[in-house]
């Protein structure tokens, strides 16, 4: 089995900023004046995710983990629009409300995704781009496709909509991530932050507050801008993803200029915990890279 590694990096509190009038809690390490690093998580994590990154990268420059809004410690508000343009955009007004202006953007899953559409429209905010294990591009395999689409329908449905309001969603994620936690890759306290408060009447209603404006259908128009990405680039995958595919990996790396593709074999979707140490080095090659030249 291997041996867990210690997770408890976080300060006392977190910073805390309004983003859309909501509570948006951030986490930050390394130095204040050093070029600073966003690292986004996915779905269904928080900051935790990147808890074996977080202080080697911190070593050489300012590291911020957020949790997105709706997520881990931050509001989930009922009142906001949670669609993938609006939260693109919503990723614009938090580097503001943290005051920053052109960073270094890394994200997994859905962080990734969001990471690559704020690259595309705002180039001139982010100095380097790395996309872990995300569906970028395209989408989920055809099982999980399906799984979202559901839970999409579920959300948007005031028929169906009452009735899903007590399924067991904590339960069936804590199922789904059982085997990280078996194997000594995920702390079972970092599984509880990241779905026990699906546990609450309110945490459930906003989970499908949050499906009923996502899209589960491949984003067609991100593909072509993919060539108009100049900043340096990396792409980390496991192989072994259920959920996404490799063949993301290798478009995204064959259609950025000068992308770095790092693809490993004894990996799967939750590559930061199965294989931090790989991951840590591909986001250190990736930010020693000249940002002006790739």
């Amino acid at each position: 089995m291997t041996t867990q590694r210690p997770h408890a990096y976080d300060p006392p509190r977190p910073r805390t900023v309004t983003v859309d009038g909501a509570r948006v809690a951030c986490w930050e390490s390394g130095r204040r004046d050093a070029e600073p690093v966003v690292l986004l998580h996915g779905y269904p994590a928080d900051h935790h995710c990147w808890r074996h990154q977080v202080a080697p990268l911190s070593a050489r420059h300012r590291v911020l983990t957020p949790d997105l809004l709706g997520w881990g410690a931050s509001e989930r508000p009922l009142h906001l629009s949670f669609d993938y343009d609006t939260e693109v955009a919503r990723l614009g007004r938090l580097l503001d409300a943290l005051e920053l202006d052109a960073v270094n953007l890394v994200g997994h899953d859905y962080g990734g995704f969001l990471a690559l559409g704020f690259t595309e429209t705002h180039p001139e905010r982010v100095r380097r781009l790395a996309v872990l294990n995300s569906r970028a591009h395209g989408t989920f395999t055809r099982r999980w496709y399906a799984v979202f689409s559901l839970l999409g329908h579920l959300g948007r449905s005031p028929v169906l909509r009452r009735p899903a309001l007590r399924l067991p969603y904590a339960a069936l994620h804590r199922r789904s991530l059982a085997p990280l936690v078996r194997a000594g890759h995920l702390d079972a306290r970092v599984l509880d932050d990241y779905v026990g408060w699906m546990d609450t009447p309110e945490g459930r209603r906003w989970l499908l507050h949050y499906f009923a404006d996502y899209r589960t259908p491949p984003r067609p128009e991100l593909r072509p801008r993919l060539r108009d990405i100049t900043c340096p680039t990396a792409v980390v995958w496991g192989r072994a993803d259920r959920y996404l595919s490799p063949t993301i990996a290798t478009e995204l790396a064959e259609s950025v200029p000068g992308a770095e593709l790092t693809l490993l074999d004894d990996a799967g979707h939750w590559v930061m915990d199965e294989r931090p140490d790989a991951v840590t080095a591909a986001l250190r090659r990736l930010l020693e890279r000249n940002p002006t030249t790739g």
